[in-house]
């Protein structure tokens, strides 16, 4: 079994003008479920392209698009599984904004924890069964994370989903999520080149709407959300 995630970023990861960061995405449980997706994503965006005279060349983006065409791509996902992390930013400890080390730390943590609790969630549910799945294979926006920083990141999650951590302060090791995994692999993606990226920045531009909103509910059943600190 393969699973395949796709994640982008909404807000700015700073504290003094911004009160939510977000990561999200769009989880697929088979290649079957991402090309069903894709077309009906690629579908949606081709009425919007048309609707709203973008021309070819120019990224179908929440940014560049009515609320209501959002709405629309937002719905295309129905059905498909979603995760997401909300950073209420004046909460987390000011020492983390320092440097960009450890805020890409921090960020880092934050999206691990955010996939983890999201994979938790699913297995306990029983939707999957974490020993037959081979492969978790990552698609995130190349803005996401500076150059310097993508290693980093792609440890973070080998280590949770493959191998399992150890924590020393309480001497206390967690268990991989999935013990039985091959390969986790993390692409950083240009999202004018992958459907599914544009995708995951409709769907975590819908969570930070919805966080500075106030709505701390859950968007639907399919939508794992988790908020920090």
């Amino acid at each position: 079994m393969d699973i395949f995630v796709y994640s982008d970023e909404s807000g700015v990861f700073d504290y003094k003008h911004n009160k939510y960061f977000v990561f999200a995405g769009v989880v697929f449980l088979s290649k079957t479920e991402k090309d069903k997706y894709t077309r009906l994503y690629t579908k949606a965006e081709k009425d919007i392209r048309t609707s709203e005279s973008i021309a070819k060349e120019t990224e179908v983006k929440a940014t560049g698009i009515s609320n209501k065409n959002k709405g629309k791509l937002f719905r295309s996902l129905n059905k498909a599984y979603k995760f997401g992390v909300v950073i209420e930013q004046k909460r987390i400890l000011q020492k983390i904004y320092a440097d960009k080390k450890s805020k890409q730390r921090y960020l880092d943590y934050a999206y691990k924890i955010a996939i983890k609790r999201f994979f938790e969630k699913v297995i306990s549910d029983g939707i999957i069964n974490p020993s037959e799945v081979e492969n978790i294979r990552f698609f995130i926006d190349e803005h996401s994370t500076a150059t310097n920083g993508r290693y980093e990141l792609r440890e973070a999650l080998e280590q949770e989903l493959k191998w399992g951590t150890f924590n020393y302060s309480w001497n206390t090791f967690y268990p991989p999520v999935f013990p039985k995994v091959k390969s986790v692999t993390v692409d950083f993606c240009d999202s004018a080149s992958k459907t599914l990226v544009r995708a995951a920045d409709i769907v975590a531009n819908k969570l930070y709407y919805k966080a500075n909103s106030g709505q701390k509910s859950s968007l639907d059943s399919n939508f794992i959300i988790t908020y920090l600190p």
